[in-house]
């Protein structure tokens, strides 16, 4: 008897929890995707005010220092007699987004998706409206390519110092077999590490796509963690005991080099992946592109290092002010080039400095190509980016 007592007070307990988290009757689902109609639900019986923050949200415009800038709006959910909380948004792009929810001013995951994605310290919930343009953010079904996570010796960075990177490899690849694939070397921005362009860039599904498709060449892709204060994202390793560039400030020279990382990507990263993967060692099979950060990192790497990468991208970035911005070009010309392609709309704050690129490459009679049909300093433009200017590398 007192085994059935003990079963039947366990019983009441889990109804009750249930009930409170709105478990009874029907499930709670979130997100609910109708086409292009977005429902989210939380469960919060108890919670005073629900909002969902995302980039699904109404836009709405913002004057800041003189400046107009558009902005999501949260969206309030109304509670129903259960305790769930429902909010629906209609007519949302297709597109990848991202959200979170507002409870009571405290930020919370969707527990209902267990679709995430990390940038930085940050963790979102994510969902895909599908349409033409997020076509290639969806995963295939088959001709999957291989994501792995390698640990490198990193000598630029001090005895004994490992550092990680994700590498990408294409469907196909094969170790075994004669076959040599070029490598496009891909940098992360400010606040991001080795895993953005893998979780917010969703660079394994456009590659993917964009191969079985035949709109792009085969080719293996490296995402080092870009930061010069960082073996690995937080989430697997410490900081170095050197300051990060947000702590030094974007007004300090020092920034611009890159510190140890850009020395580390030409003298460290190549050579193990040219030591460790079927790939073309020659500059002809070399692609180096980087946003924001990354893009910094770019201008600086081809101008110290000219004869490594023919095909060169920078996504949200250009020259500050400051800068010899022919005097660093000038090395990449006197060397040659297959391809220089910039991406940035003129909408992202960092269009100042591309416009300083554009003029520098002008003045000195090089050839480019200029992508401006994109919107802010965000993911979704650097996705969108990454669409266009993959297909156009290693070309024969």
């Amino acid at each position: 008897m007192k085994r059935i007592s003990l079963l039947g007070a366990a019983l009441l307990f889990c109804t009750s929890l249930f009930a409170q988290f709105g478990q009874m009757g029907a499930p709670v689902i979130s997100p609910e995707i109708d086409g292009t109609t977005v429902t989210v639900r939380f469960s919060a019986p108890k919670a005073r005010t629900v909002q969902v923050s995302g980039s699904f949200c109404p836009v709405q415009k913002i004057e800041y220092q003189g400046n107009t800038y558009e902005m999501q709006r949260p969206v309030d959910l109304v509670q129903n007699a259960q305790g769930v909380w429902e909010a629906t948004i209609e007519n949302v792009a297709p597109d990848f987004h991202t959200y979170t929810f507002v409870v009571d001013g405290v930020t919370v995951l969707d527990p209902k998706n267990l679709q995430t994605a990390r940038d930085g310290e940050r963790v979102t919930n994510i969902l895909i409206v599908e349409g033409e343009k997020s076509h290639e953010f969806l995963p295939i079904t088959e001709k999957k390519g291989t994501l792995a996570k390698v640990w490198y010796p990193s000598p630029a960075y001090g005895e004994g110092i490992e550092r990680r990177m994700y590498v990408y490899t294409p469907y196909g690849y094969n170790p075994m077999e004669k076959t040599k694939y070029p490598v496009l070397y891909l940098q992360h921005g400010g606040g991001g590490d080795e895993d953005a362009w893998t979780s917010l860039g969703r660079a394994c599904e456009i590659l993917d796509n964009l191969i079985a498709e035949g709109k792009a060449e085969p080719m293996i892709v490296v995402m080092p963690n870009a930061n010069p204060h960082q073996i690995a994202s937080p989430d697997v390793a410490a900081a170095l005991p050197t300051e990060s560039h947000m702590q030094r400030g974007f007004d300090d020279p020092s920034f611009y080099s890159g510190g140890a990382y850009v020395q580390s990507l030409v003298e460290d990263i190549v050579p193990y992946i040219e030591s460790h993967y079927r790939v073309i060692k020659k500059k002809e099979g070399r692609a180096i592109a980087g946003l924001s950060m990354g893009g910094v990192y770019t201008l600086d790497c081809t101008a110290k290092y000219p004869e490594v990468f023919d095909y060169i991208g920078v996504l949200s970035m250009g020259f500050t002010e400051q800068q010899d911005a022919k005097g660093m070009l000038k090395p990449i010309q006197d060397d040659g080039y297959k391809l220089y392609w910039i991406g940035c709309g003129e909408s992202d704050m960092a269009y100042a400095n591309t416009e300083r690129l554009l003029a520098a490459l002008d003045a000195l009679g090089m050839e480019y190509t200029n992508f401006d049909k994109v919107g802010g300093h965000t993911w979704d433009t650097w996705r969108i980016c990454l669409k266009e200017f993959a297909p156009l590398l290693f070309k024969k």
